[in-house]
């Protein structure tokens, strides 16, 4: 039976002051409770129209630039005369981490660099006229399986107008970009797998110069002129829908230049280098397609002494069991990363060998090895060259060396006589009466 307020029950209840206190409390309870969700739900409001947060995780390229670029923002604006107590309780100093480099010199000599950088947790900045908070934050329980270094994600939130959120953003990530690039100037970077992607290797070298590569006559401007040319002809490519990609294959004895060559054509073209390393243990043909699919822009992929990671099929069956024995990466699987369906385009490959003959002759024709260069043991042309660039003052004996060495020249290579020249760098007349003993 319901109850009913105009019953003596009901009204018993009614003149129940207990009754009507609880009532009382329960209606403004729940009126709070309504101006609590209200309250919540319009700062979430406010807070999505005033305030602009940007998430980077550590995966991203962009982390690399950022972080750098806030804690040189931040060190700036501690040492400026115009910073206020405001800055000084804003942007503390007392939560930092370090980050170790070892940098070599062009003398042999290495250094120790430190830099300070925020430590995870919540930090503010005064970056063009405009507060932003920074937060670090470390994820728990995921990290990097090369280097044990925990994931984490940087957020920035700022509070802007409304016409600003788009361009705020695009313009400290653009700055950020430019800013870690200035570190690269005049640099090249060599690159090498861990797991799934391309990690920088040591620290950015000098660029080479090209013209510090002494080859045969008319071998660097033909590789240099082919090499500009496909760099200049993507729409080409496209138009007739030929794939966009160019190998090539330096082959000769060791000490004749090749790698060298790579390392000073990369300085010369503003490219980077990845080198592949097909012998390693974790190295999969899956791996190894993803790899080139994700290699850094303007970058050359390495595959130095291709003639060591697989057999040539026309080799004896117990050589290419042993080398199969110790191999992960099969032999289709490079032939499907360098140009098969799902091999990616705007790439350039260099591979070097000591032994072209033991390569299979698959891997040899074009559209995976577009153009094949011999690099041999040093030329009376190189030879004199050479001299020059060592002794630019003593051309007068350019000829004495020169005949000297005839005889035995093809059987001496570029990297003994720049040894030698090193060891008698003092003296172009102890260089030419030492003796170059051929091996």
């Amino acid at each position: 039976m319901s109850a009913n307020f105009s019953s003596p029950s009901g009204v018993f209840l009614l003149d129940n002051p207990y009754f009507s206190a609880g009532a009382g409390l329960l209606g403004i309870g729940t009126l709070f409770a309504l101006l609590r969700q209200g309250s919540l739900r319009y700062a979430m409001f406010l807070k999505r129209q005033l305030f602009t947060t940007l998430e980077i995780n550590s995966k991203d390229k962009a982390y690399g630039w950022v972080l750098p670029y806030l804690c040189a923002l931040q060190k700036q604006r501690a040492s400026s005369k115009k910073s206020s107590l405001f800055d000084a309780i804003l942007t503390p100093a007392n939560h930092l981490s370090v980050q170790t480099t070892f940098i070599q010199r062009e003398n042999g000599a290495t250094e120790t660099s430190f830099t300070m950088i925020p430590a995870p947790g919540i930090h503010f900045l005064n970056w063009k006229g405009q507060w932003i908070r920074i937060e670090r934050t470390r994820e728990k329980g995921t990290s990097d399986i090369t280097t044990g270094i925990p994931f984490e994600t940087l957020t920035i939130t700022t509070l802007t107008k409304l016409e600003r959120k788009a361009a705020l953003f695009k313009t400290l990530l653009e700055e950020s970009r430019s800013f870690a690039l200035k570190a690269y100037l005049g640099k090249t970077l060599v690159f090498t797998s861990w797991a799934n992607e391309w990690r920088p290797f040591g620290q950015p070298r000098k660029k080479r110069p090209l013209s510090s590569v002494i080859l045969d006559d008319g071998i660097c401007e033909k590789l240099f002129s082919d090499i500009t040319e496909f760099a200049s002809a993507s729409q080409w490519y496209y138009q007739r829908g030929i794939p966009y990609r160019r190998g090539y294959l330096l082959y000769g004895p060791p000490g004749t230049g090749k790698s060298s060559f790579i390392m000073a054509l990369a300085g010369a073209l503003d490219y980077n280098i990845c080198i592949i390393n097909l012998s390693e243990n974790i190295m999969t043909d899956d791996r190894l397609q993803y790899l080139f699919s994700v290699v850094p822009e303007r970058s050359f992929i390495l595959l130095e002494d291709i003639d060591a990671a697989f057999a040539s099929r026309s080799q004896p069956t117990s050589q290419q069991q042993g080398a199969a024995a110790s191999q992960k990466v099969t032999f289709s699987g490079l032939l499907n990363a360098i140009d098969g369906i799902a091999s990616s385009e705007e790439r350039i490959i260099f591979m070097t060998t000591n032994h072209i003959e033991r390569l299979d002759p698959a891997l040899l024709r074009p559209g995976r090895v577009d153009v094949q260069q011999y690099f041999g043991n040093v030329t009376l042309f190189q030879a004199s060259k050479m001299f020059l660039q060592f002794y630019p003052c003593s051309t007068s004996l350019v000829d004495e060396f020169v005949k000297k060495i005839s005889p035995m020249a093809d059987q001496i290579s570029p990297a003994m006589i720049q040894g030698h020249f090193i060891q008698h760098k003092e003296s172009a007349q102890e260089a030419i009466k030492a003796s170059i003993i051929p091996p």
